[in-house]
Order: C-alpha cells, then sequence, then structure tokens
C-alpha cells in the first residue's frame, strides 16, 4: 500500500518579502541620473536598465538586511555551491516576476523570431545573454509610489501640515470658519451663520412662526482666504550635478515626485511645472522625470527663466513661483541668432547680467524665485542673494541630504508678507 505523506507549505522565500520595501531601497537605481555610470562603467549600473543590472540591485537590497533572514540569505550567497546560485537566481527571478504582477514595472515585450529557414544557422546558444540584456522600464505607479514614500519620509521630520490650503491675510466665505460673519453676498460660498440668519429675521418680522427668511437676513461666516499657486520647478541637469564625488540629481528628482504627489493630494488647486535647463531648456513631464539623465554639460539659467515666464504666463492663478534647484553659477546663454555663448571659467559678466535682467524681468511679472543652491562655493553666494533681493524672494544654501526638508517647508509655510 503507498502512503502519502503531508507537510505544511512554508511557501517560497521570495513571497516573504515586503514589495514595497524593496522598490523603495531600490528607488535610487530607478532614479539614477547618470552617476554611477562615470565611475562603474554600463555593467553594474546600466543606464539602459538591463534585467541583469536589476538583479544585481536587488541583491545588493537584499544583503542590506530585514528582508530575509540573514542565514538564508548567506546560505545562497555562499561561494562555490551551483545549487546555491540556482536557488539565488530563482529567487531574484521570482522577485522580478512578483513586481511585474504587482505592476511596478514592465517586461521586455514578446519577441518574435524569423522562420527557421531565414534563420542563420552555425550559431547556438546566446541566450543567456540575450535574457541578461533585456531591459525593462517602470511604471507610473513606481513613480508614484516613490514620491509618496518620499514625501512621507519627509513630513515624518517637519510635522503634520494642514490640508489643501495656503493660508493668507485675506477672509473670504468658505467652509471653515475663521472670522465674523458678514452679510451674504452674490458668489459667496453658502456657508450660513444660522444663528445670525434666524435673528436677523426674528428683528425684522418679530417673534412668530413660521420665521419668514428674507435675502437682507442671510448671513455668512468667514474663512481665511485660500489661495491657489502656480509653480515652475526648474532643476539644473548640467553636468556639475554629478561631479566632484556626489550625485546631487537625483536627490533633486526626488524632491520633484514629492512635491508633485503633495500638490496633487494636499493642493488640488495648485499647479506644477517641471523645467530643465543645461545648455538649453525645456519642459518635461513629470510622468517623465524618473527617466530623465544629466546632460548636457553648461548652465543656462536665463533660458531656464524665460521657459518658465512663459509657462507662468498661462497660469491664472492668485500666487505664481520659480522653485530653482542648482548646484553651479549660469555659464551658458543664448544669443539672438540661436547660438549658445558658452564659458565655464568663473563668473562671465555678460552671462550674469543677462541673467539678472531676466529675474528683473520674472519681479515686474509678480513671479517670485525662491533659489536653493547646492553648492558651498563664495563666489555663487553673492549672485544667489542678489536674485533673491531682486525678486523678493529666499535663497537656501543646503545639501542634497537636506534639499527636500527645506523645499517643502518653504512650500508650505508660504510667508504671506511676500505675496500681500
Amino acid at each position: 500500500m503507498k502512503y502519502i505523506r503531508y507537510s505544511r507549505y512554508t511557501g517560497e522565500p521570495a513571497d516573504a518579502v515586503d514589495l514595497e520595501e524593496l522598490i523603495k531601497r531600490l528607488g535610487d537605481f530607478f532614479l539614477q541620473s547618470g552617476f554611477e555610470s562615470q565611475y562603474y562603467g554600463l555593467s553594474e549600473f546600466d543606464p539602459e536598465k538591463t534585467m541583469e543590472a536589476l538583479r544585481q540591485a536587488i541583491l545588493r537590497a537584499l544583503a542590506e538586511g530585514d528582508l530575509l533572514p540573514d542565514d538564508l540569505l548567506e546560505q545562497l550567497t555562499k561561494q562555490g555551491s551551483a545549487k546555491s546560485e540556482q536557488e539565488l537566481r530563482e529567487l531574484l527571478d521570482r522577485l522580478i516576476e512578483r513586481m511585474m504582477e504587482e505592476g511596478y514595472i514592465n517586461g521586455p515585450p514578446p519577441q518574435v523570431t524569423p522562420p527557421p529557414d531565414k534563420t542563420q544557422r552555425g550559431h547556438v546558444g546566446g541566450g543567456r545573454d540575450a535574457q541578461n540584456q533585456a531591459r525593462f522600464e517602470i511604471t507610473d505607479k513606481t513613480i508614484d509610489f516613490l514620491g509618496f514614500r518620499t514625501l512621507k519620509d519627509l513630513l515624518g521630520s517637519l510635522g503634520k501640515s494642514s490640508f489643501g490650503r495656503h493660508d493668507t491675510r485675506e477672509l473670504a466665505t468658505g467652509v471653515e470658519s475663521g472670522g465674523i460673519s458678514r452679510k451674504y453676498e452674490f458668489g459667496d460660498t453658502l456657508n450660513l451663520d444660522i444663528s445670525a440668519t434666524l435673528f436677523n429675521a426674528v428683528r425684522r418680522e418679530g417673534a412668530k412662526v413660521p420665521i419668514v427668511l428674507d435675502y437682507p437676513d442671510l448671513m455668512v461666516y468667514q474663512c481665511e482666504y485660500q489661495s491657489s499657486c502656480a509653480t515652475v520647478m526648474m532643476l539644473d541637469c548640467s553636468h556639475s550635478m554629478i561631479l566632484y564625488g556626489e550625485d546631487r540629481f537625483t536627490p533633486a528628482k526626488r524632491v520633484a515626485l514629492a512635491l508633485s504627489h503633495l500638490i496633487r493630494v494636499q493642493y488640488p488647486g495648485d499647479s506644477l511645472h517641471l523645467v530643465l535647463f543645461h545648455d538649453s531648456a525645456e519642459e518635461v513631464p513629470l510622468g517623465e522625470l524618473a527617466r530623465v539623465q544629466v546632460g548636457p554639460y553648461y548652465t543656462n539659467t536665463r533660458e531656464g527663466l524665460r521657459l518658465a515666464q512663459r509657462i507662468l504666463s498661462q497660469q491664472k492663478k492668485d500666487m505664481r513661483q520659480i522653485v530653482m534647484i542648482t548646484d553651479g553659477k549660469p555659464s551658458a546663454l543664448t544669443l539672438e541668432d540661436g547660438r549658445i555663448y558658452k564659458n565655464a571659467f568663473g563668473l562671465d559678466p555678460l552671462v550674469v547680467n543677462q541673467t539678472l535682467e531676466e529675474v528683473a524681468k520674472c519681479r515686474k511679472s509678480g513671479i517670485i524665485i525662491n533659489t536653493f543652491m547646492l553648492a558651498s562655493d563664495y563666489s555663487l553666494v553673492h549672485f544667489v542673494q542678489k536674485v533673491a533681493e531682486i525678486c523678493r524672494g529666499k535663497a537656501y544654501f543646503t545639501t542634497p541630504y537636506t534639499l527636500g526638508q527645506y523645499l517643502l517647508m518653504d512650500y508650505m509655510s508660504k510667508k504671506t508678507r511676500h505675496i500681500h
């Protein structure tokens, strides 16, 4: 007689990994800006994001701990064991499969091979290399998730903020009461002060039932006027953002994603546009930000300001501002004939003067420029302070590690004395 022995199903090791925590740890890999490739070449840190590069990134994330039992990971990574290498590869492939199933990445498209009679003969193998070179793409879900987690981490150090509003010193009718009530005027939000309305009707008609209300009896609560804001974030993507042994562009991309998530969730009336400036300037959809790499080389700040002004001129908002994140001096200028004048040595008077003239135009248009400087070069301090002085904005000298805290704190605590 045959006996069947049953045991409890313990599941695969990959199923026990917290996928959201893994995606968070892969954030730098997904958002990389070309910083690693200049030191490690294009193999392990492939900017085109091959499947093999993703496997290596997952392995590094697992090695950080807390995602798998330490003894299990040590056993799988033990050298000289073919079985362990096979199990480790199966683990990594299963995690990639889970990421695809959950919609965090898109795998390579299906391949269509030609008929056998048209296939070149004499070539055997190569399947493993083709599999390693297969590309993947992160999805909008991953971009949104990274923005949410970055925002959550940043707000954790800032404390809670008010939901969905920028407070000013003006009073208007609204949902939350913030002052004494007044007579209703056409166009006001009908947030009635019931007691004052009934009191007016009784005083006019006397104490009788039913109480007859008339238009002059209506009283509405006042609340703090909540303004809307149009923001253009200017990101410096010149080559200096990944030079000097520090990646400054990836943290800037993270902050842009977090700010976009903040606006969408808490300030739905606001708008955010993204401008990258380098040799020239261009507007980039926020959905494409995670895929942007650093380059070209120079810093054409004036062209970025010009493009930002054109975008803001189309926004009918109470407040309009430019948030500029940069780490270097302006070193390029677009001439009238379309040619680009470049000078990376020192503060070129022509470039600086033309840039400051553009800053003055922003002030005339009522646009505030808040500058976040990621460098500590003393020669740039005067220039940044001059920009803040001309446009009545603010200048922050920060680092890639504190950039997000400064920027979000500035955005959520609008200093209304600069606006009204």
